[in-house]
């Protein structure tokens, strides 16, 4: 029984100095949180856009400027459209996080974007974590049809 305890108070002790040590390095250009990319051939979220309107997906990298980051950890964020609304961006397996101070600044990001379906219940809960009032939650009552990407990494590019 000694053993079993001891061997849990290792494990817990591990996970919190391993969570201690993942800071989140603050953005400024050149600065890159997952996968090691670049900007080369970053399309803008304008011809995204055009793309998506013929193809069911897109594959490669999206540049942009960061309108909002997850307030709770930084578990997600959204890139600036021209007609004012949003692309929700989130990360591969949620295996990395982006800092607050990333609003405002243009970045690449590398991955996957599809037109895809929001469930209400999502769109509650990326509300709450964006730091939404209840008044604001409790007025979303259908699902949301938009673009959506998971990225494999992000490049700050200024």
């Amino acid at each position: 029984m000694k053993k079993i305890i001891g061997l849990l108070f290792c494990v817990l002790v591990s996970l919190q100095l391993s969570q201690a040590q993942q800071k989140i390095e603050p953005a400024k250009a050149g600065v890159q949180y997952g996968k090691k990319i670049d900007a080369k051939n970053a399309i803008s979220v304008n011809k995204l856009e055009n793309n998506l309107k013929k193809s069911e997906t897109f594959t490669g990298k999206i540049e942009g400027e960061v309108v909002e980051v997850c307030k709770k950890k930084g578990c997600f964020m959204t890139l600036k459209r021209d007609n004012g609304e949003t692309i929700m961006v989130r990360f591969t397996d949620y295996g990395y996080f982006v800092p607050a101070d990333l609003i405002g600044k243009k970045v690449a990001v590398e991955g996957r974007a599809k037109v895809k379906e929001t469930s209400v219940e999502w769109l509650k809960h990326y509300a709450e974590d964006k730091g939404a009032s209840k008044e604001e939650i409790a007025k979303i009552s259908k699902p949301k049809t938009d673009i959506n990407i998971v990225a494999d990494g992000v490049y700050v590019i200024k």
